[in-house]
């Protein structure tokens, strides 16, 4: 009998101990031929994997790109800056011919790109070394360098190498007719795919169809025919180790900082992709990622493209011409400071064109003051006013279309009522970066709301982005690609005149009108309809604009402007603002020189315990003196007074309370805001906590009530705020310390007086003999 065996044994050893075994097993009395083949299979693997790892690594020289690009996109743009960071060496097909091949999300098309690909490859498809990468190139960027990218395709071991996804297109039908995977991504996508020329070739001279046909039906049906697929050796990337397509796997990728560089990986194979193609409706999700890939913010070295391509405005023959389009759809608190800001912005006046449109009746006042200041200073000034009855969507276009129209507008800025510029060189700072749109990051106080917003949901409205926080919050400073930006913003007019040549931008479906603008701008054209379109269908629709829209926090610009509670049925409404707006209520409000009390001791003691400093600008105290006398119910100077517990007053003023105007709430907030740290500051020790049970205003004139007897105030500490100027508004007045025998006789417009109530400052109101003096005062923790 001969029994043959062959084992995996490492040793003659192991062989002897078999062969025993056996004879054991089948008894003495048989004669038997044993024949042991012995293998060491670790050995064996060993060799092989050291001969595969050990192949000559291609080349960086011997990798070629190609791509098509029949215009110079945004996304093209952003594709051949990648490129260059890793020394790609990259050729583009296409270039001025007209797109042919269809491109709307959800389309077919693309055969174009197979054309002028098959073209190509005439001078390269006999070089048998030579690594073609194809790709798209309007929704991709690399993430890694061409070593290894070669690397990972060696590991391949295959001629070809496709990128996969986890969705069939465009023939669902054609899904059993893929083989199957164990793990990864089973079907084909063509935005990438890379191999040796010669093999490429094999496939692409099989085309001879229609540029707008589709490429990924073409590529897929070799693909799936097994013979073409091991004649040629094709692979897909299963696990997105080169190619991640970004549809149906939003979820999967995220972005990671390693090293100095960020990257995309992909979590569920853990793999770092070489290349990330926004393919489908995914375009905003690859903004996200190329807001940060290769190179365009890390942690350490900040934002790494902010300061390319800038345009430098003191190189220029003479500035750019810009249209300012004033949008005030609503009632909105600090129009005439946001009015006045447009005239000091930093730039050459002659070079501003404006165009205004008011919806509100209410503001008509507001921009007639404001006519009379800017007609001798803006050339061209155009307002509709409400009588026109225009939509804020026409409205907008209407400003939108007149640069466009003017060949000699360069930029159109955009600006919203609501929004506070606080930097007079905004317009500069934009049109420096470059951008053909770029909004500056304007921000609600306090709170996270602002002008753009960092991702969209699936129903194409707000979504938050990772980053938008740390983008809000100034964490991460640069230059961003956002889905939406509103509020203000700057268009490039070549831009206006060229991918935005519709008139109708602020228009789209049922959207409002910034909200339809930014649909308008990246959205890639039409969607189709369920059934697969007809060729001729295809030709009809939009060419694709994808025009990126940047927010820049690379500089304070301003803020946001709350309007929701704004209630105009007072006479000086803005001063009722101090809990909407209080940043904007303190500029207008609070004195310039108020901060200099607590960093240059600007506070004078003109009397002992009687303190002097500055707390209410002019513009706040001509609002409040016109508020009280539009009121108009001056309590005349009588002892019997309704207005106050027990209805005496043992010395009465001629005076107004705040609560009749109904601005207790507002007077006592800024009592504990700008007066209790002056108190704190004054007298060492005192923390008071702002209670004030009488608030008014004083009106002193020679015909009613001119003087105030000596009297205590019922206070712990009593504030005396001059409303007015003297030798200006009023002659005389002033105030008189019996005690110190001291007096200030010349009060500041603005400036308070800060003295102890009860028991050591026995006071007068002296005479006014000319004129009308009025005076703020709260006798605080009675």
């Amino acid at each position: 009998r001969l029994l043959i065996l062959t084992l995996p044994l490492t040793g003659s050893a192991d062989a002897c101990a078999v062969a025993a075994a056996l004879k054991t097993t089948m008894g003495s009395s048989e004669t038997l031929f044993l024949l042991l083949l012995s293998f060491n299979f670790s050995q064996l693997l060993t060799s092989v994997q050291t001969t595969e790892t050990e192949a000559p690594a291609v080349p960086r020289d011997k990798l070629l790109v190609l791509t098509v690009a029949t215009k110079k996109t945004d996304g093209f743009l952003r594709f051949m800056q990648s490129s260059k960071h890793f020394n790609y060496t990259v050729k583009v097909l296409g270039r001025g011919e007209a797109w042919k091949g269809g491109g709307a999300v959800n389309s077919i098309g693309g055969g174009q790109k197979v054309r002028l690909l098959k073209e190509a490859l005439a001078s390269y498809a006999g070089q048998e070394d030579l690594v073609i990468l194809f790709t798209d190139s309007y929704d991709v960027i690399f993430a890694g360098g061409p070593e290894e990218l070669l690397e990972k395709f060696q590991e391949t071991h295959h001629k070809v190498m496709f990128a996969a996804e986890g969705l069939v297109w465009p023939d669902k039908r054609l899904a059993d007719k893929y083989p199957i995977v164990r793990s990864g991504k089973r079907f084909l996508n063509s935005g990438g795919f890379m191999g040796y020329a010669p093999y490429i070739n094999q496939i692409v001279q099989q085309w001879n169809l229609h540029d707008n046909d589709d490429d990924q039906l073409f590529f897929t049906k070799i693909y799936i025919d097994q013979l073409q697929r091991e004649h040629i050796n094709i692979t897909l990337d299963h696990k997105c180790t080169v190619f991640q397509s970004l549809n149906g796997a939003v979820d999967e990728v995220s972005l990671i900082f390693e090293k100095g560089r960020a990257r995309a990986k992909n979590s569920m194979y853990e793999t770092l992709p070489v290349i990330i193609h926004g393919n489908g409706p995914t375009k905003i999700q690859l903004n996200y990622f190329g807001n940060y890939i290769p190179n365009a913010w890390t942690h350490e070295t900040g934002c790494g493209i902010c300061d390319l391509n800038l345009i430098d405005l003191a190189s220029l023959d003479e500035y750019p011409r810009v249209t300012i389009g004033v949008f005030i759809e609503q009632q909105t608190p600090f129009l005439p400071e946001f009015l006045n800001k447009l005239l000091i912005l930093d730039y050459p006046k002659e070079k501003i064109d404006m165009f205004i449109h008011n919806s509100e009746v209410y503001h008509e006042r507001h921009i007639q003051k404001f006519w009379k200041n800017a007609k001798d200073v803006i050339k061209k000034l155009k307002i509709v006013g409400p009588e026109e009855h225009l939509s804020p969507a026409a409205a907008r276009n209407m400003g939108m279309d007149i640069c466009r129209r003017d060949k000699t507008c360069d930029y159109y800025f955009s600006i919203d009522a609501d929004v506070g510029l606080t930097n007079p060189r905004t317009l500069k700072m934009l049109i420096i970066q470059n951008r053909k749109i770029i909004a500056p990051l304007v921000t609600r106080h306090g709170k996270l709301w602002s002008n753009f917003w960092g991702a969209l949901g699936p129903d194409g409205y707000y979504a938050r982005s990772e980053d938008y926080v740390d983008i809000v919050q100034g964490n991460r400073v640069g230059v961003w690609n956002v889905p939406y930006v509103a509020n203000v913003y700057l268009i490039k007019g070549q831009t206006l005149r060229s991918e935005m040549k519709e008139t109708n931008q602020f228009i789209h479906d049922n959207l409002d009108p910034d909200m339809a603008l930014c649909r308008n701008v990246w959205e890639m054209t039409l969607q189709r309809e369920k059934d697969s379109p007809t060729p001729e269908s295809v030709q009809m629709l939009r060419p694709p604009k994808g025009v990126f829209m940047y927010i820049s926090n690379r500089d304070e610009f301003g803020r946001l402007l709350s309007t929701a509670n704004y209630n105009t049925s007072h006479f000086n409404n803005d001063l009722w603002q101090v809990f909407e707006n209080p940043v904007h209520w303190k500029e207008k409000y609070i004195n310039k020189d108020y901060s200099k009390i607590f960093t240059e001791n600007f506070v004078e003691q003109p009397c002992p315990d009687v303190f002097w400093f500055p707390v209410l600008s002019d513009k706040a105290c001509d609002e409040l003196i016109e508020e009280m006398e539009h009121f108009g119910k001056w309590s005349g100077g009588k002892h019997h007074d309704v207005r106050i517990a027990g209805g005496y007053e043992s010395v009465p003023t001629d005076d107004i309370h705040m609560k009749q105007i109904g601005l207790e709430s507002v007077w006592l907030h800024f009592i504990r805001e700008f007066i209790a740290p002056v108190t704190l500051k004054v007298f060492a020790g005192y923390y008071t906590k702002g209670r004030a049970l009488l608030n008014f205003v004083v009106k002193y004139h020679p015909d009613r009530q001119y003087f105030l007897r000596p009297h205590h105030d019922a206070s712990t500490f009593t504030i005396n705020i001059a409303l007015n100027n003297k030798n200006i508004d009023f002659q005389g007045g002033g105030c008189k310390f019996h005690r110190y025998n001291c007096s200030l006789e010349s009060p500041r417009k603005g400036w308070s007086f800060m003295h102890p109530g009860r028991l050591t400052h026995l006071h007068e109101g002296l005479p006014v003999t000319n004129g009308t003096r009025y005076i703020a005062v709260s006798f605080i923790d009675p």
